[in-house]
């Protein structure tokens, strides 16, 4: 048994001291970087964590007048700087005061995301820290529905450019799509490391090209640049009322990108990551944007496409590969924070086991998580099937991502109060600010749900059934474990006094409590009537801080009858590896022959007895995921040739 074994609730946690907003860390080289250049930073920061709002402008203004969009509204001068207006000060308000001013402070040892949000957050049984987990595992679900849907609706905006040239494309540009898509997943089992080194050069020029295609339409047209006066947003909605906000459901397409700047703040830092948006993304966005709507203004048939009528004929294809290869950096960059995720939920207890694959030998980040990689490969082929083109995939777009953002709002305020202990009047004007925000849009959005947006809302669901199945299966299985186990020194000293038959070489017996006996050594002993001459009991303990300093992995202590206790501590963002754990006892004392260690585990086979039809279903739910998740072995890189498995049965 192990603390972090599925099957089990998280053993003890340490005590966190995340950094306060009012005199927050140097954010220059985050965790992990060195002395990683901050050229080489910035690089990294334009390809990983702006990949998927770069690509925003393929679609989000044409949804915005698409007659085939119900909300949308007609190219007008009114509209289309209204609309333009909008779209500038989303930008600004969600992304620029939100996020990077705000969001970005609240960070856990320099990693962002959901799940760091959570962990830095007081834990309690109380009514209202249960509800702060469940709406942070609800967040943290709907990010897979996006994380499906956003390859989808970027490949496929990308590679409709080709129909613009002539309709001849129209019948390849779904099967061209679901090859890159298809493409695309089947080469995460390499690893990013490869792709990664030309991640930013590629979106450096995303960037570049879509502000020179914007220049000559707003030089053409500069009455244009009168869309960044707030007034024309507020004379959009008072021309349209109800219908106007409305519009704002397309109008967030151009910000869906913001949860991704927080999650990767690990990865790079605030600093490289503020400099890349106001030293290159915002202008050019903005640029692209309002090149569009000057488009727009000049010919109203460019609604078809404003993004592409911005395109020279000579330059069409060469646009529609850069657009493609951007599409898939983006698909790439949420695709590994999807991977980086489950580990995350996994470490934190409330994913079942997965296996993780490092894919680099020295970036511990970079990593492929095989059975998540599946679920959106078919997912995302699925969507494209069922969809066909990113106006329909606009229509399902945003709902999730909306969710997502209100919640980080939520749980930003309660990190405010409970955490920083921030005075409520000073954390209201921020909460009813940004709620504001996040509302507005979420409820712009509600009308998707009939049109698509059930597609990542249902994706959400199934993901929120299991993370809370799988929390509460293991809280009731590890009760279960407890009162059934028999404190160590009593076992002990009933060693002391049987005198069992020993046997050479070294047991290594995984302990949920490391001041109590693991079961599988009781039944162990029971039925075999034999311990090896050096047994040791290892707990793996998961703390809510991203990363744990080898330094401070591993506390080893020798006890009596040839017994030792060992404690190895890892953060959320890494991955177990007893072996070399068990190497490192040797600074301690501790040396082990690994050629003669046998790591024992437990495997339980759960016995359902429930009345209530909904607990009894639940039960089920959580014993087939545990039947299916990958064995501690490969979670905990035990050599298979070492390890025997001892089962038990468990009433749940």
């Amino acid at each position: 048994m192990t603390v972090s074994d599925p099957a089990l609730p998280t053993g003890q946690r340490a005590s966190i001291h995340p950094h306060s907003p009012n005199s927050p860390p140097q954010a220059g080289s985050p965790p992990g970087h060195g002395g990683a250049s901050r050229g080489a930073l910035l690089l990294g920061a334009l390809g990983v964590v702006y990949g998927d709002i770069g690509t925003s402008p393929l679609y989000a203004l044409q949804q915005c007048f698409s007659p085939d969009n119900p909300h949308s509204v007609a190219v007008s001068t009114v509209n289309v700087l209204g609309v333009l207006s909008l779209v500038f000060w989303a930008l600004l308000s969600v992304i620029s005061i939100k996020y990077l001013t705000f969001i970005m402070r609240a960070d856990n040892d320099g990693a962002g995301g959901i799940l760091a949000l959570l962990a830095l957050i007081p834990r309690g049984d109380t009514r209202s820290a249960r509800a702060v987990v469940l709406l942070a595992l609800f967040g943290t679900a709907l990010l897979y529905g996006d994380g499906v849907i956003t390859p989808a609706i970027s490949v496929l905006s990308a590679v409709e450019g080709l129909g613009v040239a002539t309709h001849a494309f129209d019948p390849a540009i779904v099967p061209i799509t679901m090859a890159v898509i298809l493409g695309l997943f089947m080469v995460q089992k390499r690893g990013t490391a490869g792709i990664g080194r030309v991640f930013g050069p590629i979106t450096v020029v995303w960037f570049v090209a879509i502000a020179a295609l914007g220049v000559p339409a707003i030089i053409a047209h500069p009455g244009v640049l009168a869309a960044l006066d707030p007034r024309h947003a507020f004379a959009f909605f008072a021309a349209h009322g109800w219908h106007g906000t409305l519009v704002l459901g397309s109008v967030f397409l151009a910000v869906t990108g913001g949860e991704a700047l927080y999650a990767d703040m690990g990865h790079f830092g605030r600093w490289p990551i503020r400099t890349a948006w106001y030293g290159l993304v915002l202008p050019a966005l903005v640029i692209s944007y309002l090149g569009q709507g000057a488009a727009l203004l000049d010919d109203p048939a460019a609604l078809g496409n404003p993004f592409y009528a911005l395109v020279p004929s000579w330059a069409l294809y060469p646009t529609v590969a850069i657009a493609t290869a951007a599409t898939v950096v983006a698909s790439q960059a949420l695709i590994s924070g999807i991977f980086s995720l489950t580990q995350q939920a996994v470490a934190l207890g409330y994913f079942p086991r997965v296996s993780v694959v490092h894919t680099s030998a020295t970036e511990a980040g970079q990593i492929y998580v095989p059975e998540i990689n599946g679920l959106l490969m078919v997912s995302c082929l699925l969507c494209v099937a069922q969809f066909r083109s990113s106006t329909a995939l606009a229509a399902a777009y945003g709902i999730a991502v909306t969710g997502t953002m209100t919640i980080t709002t939520v749980l930003y305020a309660v990190v405010l109060a409970r955490t920083w202990r921030w005075p409520w009047l000073r954390i209201a004007p921020l909460l009813i600010g940004f709620l504001a925000l996040d509302l507005s849009f979420l409820a712009a959005n509600v009308s998707k749900i009939a049109h698509g947006g059930w597609f990542p809302l249902t994706i959400g669901a199934a993901g929120f059934a299991i993370m809370t199945t799988w929390s509460w299966g293991r809280a009731r299985l590890g009760a279960k474990v407890r009162a059934s186990s028999l404190p160590l020194d009593l076992f002990l000293r009933d060693v002391e006094q049987t005198q069992p038959a020993r046997v050479a070489g070294t047991a290594v017996f995984m302990a949920q409590n490391p001041d109590a006996t693991p079961p599988a050594l009781l039944h162990h002993i029971k039925h075999n009537k034999v311990l090896h001459e050096r047994v040791v009991l290892l707990a793996v303990i998961h703390q809510d801080v991203p990363e744990v300093p080898p330094s401070e992995r591993v506390e080893m202590q020798v006890l009596d009858a040839g017994f030792a206790r060992v404690r190895v501590r890892y953060g959320f963002m890494q991955q177990p590896d007893v072996p070399a754990a068990l190497a490192q006892c040797a600074e301690q004392g501790l040396r082990i022959d690994f050629r003669t260690v046998t790591y024992f585990v437990g495997r339980e086979t759960l016995v359902i007895d429930d009345r209530s039809t909904l607990v009894r279903l639940r039960k089920r739910l959580f014993a087939f995921v545990s039947r299916n998740a990958p064995p501690a072995t490969s979670y905990f890189q035990l050599p298979p040739s070492r390890v025997v498995e001892l089962g038990m049965q468990i009433e749940l």
